[in-house]
């Protein structure tokens, strides 16, 4: 068999170099180019895929997270988010009233030590008397980020701390943008508060408007204090604070890691602005919240550390835990005082995977996971290597974290693909962000990376500036490329993932990103769906395989097999990226198989392309750039198929088993 198809190989190869001459004869006509590609399916040739390969990273960018991913609907819930001194600025809740009727103040009364700002409101009209509140009465408004989703028949948990020295009667109500239309409405009626109060309030939208607010009123003279004022959807996944929807298109990926929390978010510009595990754990009451001065906006941290661990178990995915290492854009500790950090982070890895009875362990089964988090991948900072003081710390890090948990994979920042890191590490950290020319020709870039020593972890990597655009398919296609690029070379590299994976379209730090959304609508870029073609990738077996074109530059192949969940079978994937602007025909040419061990039927051919290289999902065209399937006609081990200009092809061959019958909606709709 080897034999016959050696010889066909060279018969495909003289056909090529035919055709290619006819093409140069050809004057004054586009004559659409061929190529062939040769998978050896063989088991001799093939390899295991890395199980960790294909991942995502969360990043608190674009409002990720605050105001997006994290259900939490209040903005600046704690008051927070003007600083510690008061008066301070209360943004974005607003006040309803003028004046004379009603003043809005801050002050540090709050009975939570780590967050003392409290809301003080002096209502000055009454119900009664001289000074007539006017209808409704008057009080405060919280627009939530850019407006509230709320839906018709969903309930909505308030939750909120009040104080006063006289009873109150305060008003609770979901409002359309204006205030005008009534949604969902409830009263606050006691006659004791005089110390801090906790209410919980219930809810049900009797109407749906996506730019909801949430209003306090009273028409009673007195003073009122709020605090920690919170609105949370009751459809959170699983309970655990997530939008389903968002959390939804992240599932849907089969990530098999999620690095977090950054980032830059992780460094902070200033170290006093750095993500801080222990003030992102416990009771969301008790979080101090912070200024996130990067991407320049406040969060309260409700996606706090413990939620991140929360989000990898709830999606299958394994934890990649980045921490700060005394190292921020402007100020570094020196190493001979970064103890203290150190020991921050090893408790910070106890909270993870320790035992409900240690110290930290007590606290994170307090919170509801007893079970310790598969907890077994960090990173000591992000984008630190040139920084003077990071080695130092580094080595810090990395002797008291194997010291105490051996079975850590450390990552380092330091680049080791082209030449040894000086210092010991199990992976070490790649960024790229270039032009789409630039990041498609890295495909390569790995090929000669040593196979032994530390793996990479390409952790960030995107087509960004004016090929981009807000996420073109130009950018889709040059990432496409690259990924098959990554999945040849998984011998040198063990983990991959996109960056930014979220905007929330009213606050874009950052362009282009995985997913765009606002408080009601969601869309997937072209890069998103690109995606999709590597999810089954992670723990296939790589096949042998080689692609004759000329020119061979705009070309790029891989072939995996991979076991379909859904219906069990075995499948055959091949992956081209088509980066030229002609029409291919791909010869295929598979050796290594039993005859006649493909089906006949099943197969599927996936495409991701647009009239436009420069096409872009919105949310009036979500799809516009989407994978499209239509069944595969005649199969076999040798067989020609058309490549679209500017395209990512995948072509899904059913190979033969006990099973004899496929579901063909079961297919079309699986895996993409």
């Amino acid at each position: 068999m080897e034999s016959r198809h050696s010889l066909y190989h060279v018969l495909l190869l003289i056909l090529c170099g035919l055709s290619a001459l006819c093409q140069c004869s050809a004057t004054g006509v586009e004559a659409n180019q061929t190529a062939v590609l040769f998978v050896n399916a063989s088991e001799a040739s093939a390899r295991k895929i890395p199980d960790t390969l294909f991942g995502i990273f969360f990043e608190e960018i674009n409002h990720a997270g605050a105001g997006g991913l994290w259900a939490e609907l209040v903005s600046n819930r704690g008051f927070e988010a003007g600083g510690p001194n008061v008066p301070s600025n209360i943004d974005p809740w607003s006040i309803i009233g003028d004046e004379s009727s009603v003043i809005v103040s801050t002050d540090r009364s709050s009975c939570f030590d780590r967050n003392k700002i409290a809301l003080r409101m002096q209502v000055l009209c009454d119900h009664r008397g001289t000074n007539i509140c006017p209808d409704g009465g008057v009080g405060i408004y919280n627009p939530g980020f850019w407006g509230m989703n709320i839906e018709q028949g969903k309930s909505y948990k308030l939750v909120l701390y009040v104080r006063s020295q006289e009873s109150i009667n305060v008003s609770v109500a979901l409002t359309g943008s204006n205030g005008l239309q009534k949604l969902a409405t409830s009263n606050i009626v006691t006659a004791d508060v005089s110390s801090w109060t906790k209410v919980e309030i219930l809810l049900e939208a009797k109407g749906s408007d996506p730019n909801s607010r949430l209003e306090l009123r009273s028409t009673t003279k007195g003073v009122i204090w709020f605090d920690q004022v919170s609105l949370m959807p009751m459809d959170t996944y699983k309970g655990h604070g997530f939008r389903k929807d968002l959390f939804g298109m992240l599932k849907d990926l089969k990530p098999a890691f999620i690095r977090f929390p950054g980032g830059c978010f992780v460094e902070g510009d200033y170290l006093r602005n750095a993500f801080r595990w222990k003030e992102t754990i416990g009771q969301w009451e008790e979080r101090p919240g912070h200024f996130g001065d990067v991407w320049n906006y406040w969060t309260d941290d409700g996606l706090g550390h413990f939620e991140f661990l929360q989000l990898a178990e709830d999606l299958g995915a394994r934890p990649v835990w980045v921490f700060n290492n005394g190292v921020s854009h402007h100020d570094e500790v020196d190493t001979s005082a970064i103890l203290p950090f150190v020991q921050e982070i090893l408790d910070g890895l106890e909270f993870a995977r320790g035992d409900p009875t240690s110290t930290w362990g007590s606290v994170r089964a307090k919170m509801g996971h007893p079970e310790p988090f598969d907890l077994k991948y960090v990173a000591i900072g992000n984008e630190d290597c040139g920084k003077s003081k990071y080695r130092g710390n580094y080595l810090k890090f990395y002797s008291s974290i194997k010291d105490a948990y051996p079975d850590i994979r450390i990552i380092s920042n330091c680049d080791g693909s082209s030449s040894p890191l000086d210092h010991p590490a199990d992976l070490y950290d790649f960024h790229i962000y270039s032009s789409a020319s630039s990041v498609f020709s890295n495909a390569r870039h790995f090929d000669s990376t040593r196979r032994s020593g530390p793996k990479a972890f390409i952790s960030e990597y995107a087509v960004t500036g004016n090929d981009a655009g807000k996420g073109s398919l130009l950018a889709a296609l040059a990432e496409a490329g690259f990924l098959i690029g990554v999945e040849k070379n998984s011998e040198a590299i063990e983990m991959a993932s996109y960056a930014p994976l979220f905007v929330n379209d009213n606050d874009r730090r950052w362009n282009p990103d995985a997913i765009v959304f606002t408080s009601s609508q969601m869309y997937g870029t072209p890069s998103y769906w690109m995606q999709h073609f590597f999810k089954e990738s992670n723990g296939a077996t790589l096949l042998s395989s080689s692609l004759q074109a000329n020119p061979s530059n705009s070309l790029i192949a891989s072939a995996i097999t991979w076991r379909n969940s859904v219906d069990n079978n075995e499948y055959l994937r091949i992956k081209v990226v088509n980066f030229g602007t002609i029409t291919v025909t791909l010869k295929i040419s598979i050796s290594g198989l039993d005859q006649n061990s493909l089906e006949s039927s099943g197969a599927i051919k996936t495409t991701l392309t647009s009239t436009n290289v420069m096409d872009e999902n919105s949310f009036k065209e979500p799809n516009k750039v989407s994978p499209v399937k239509a069944m595969l006609e005649k199969v076999s081990e040798s067989m020609d198929v058309v490549l679209s200009p500017r395209s990512l092809t995948s072509f899904d061959l059913l190979r033969k088993s006990i099973s004899s019958s496929v579901d063909t909606d079961s297919v079309l709709k699986s895996s993409y």
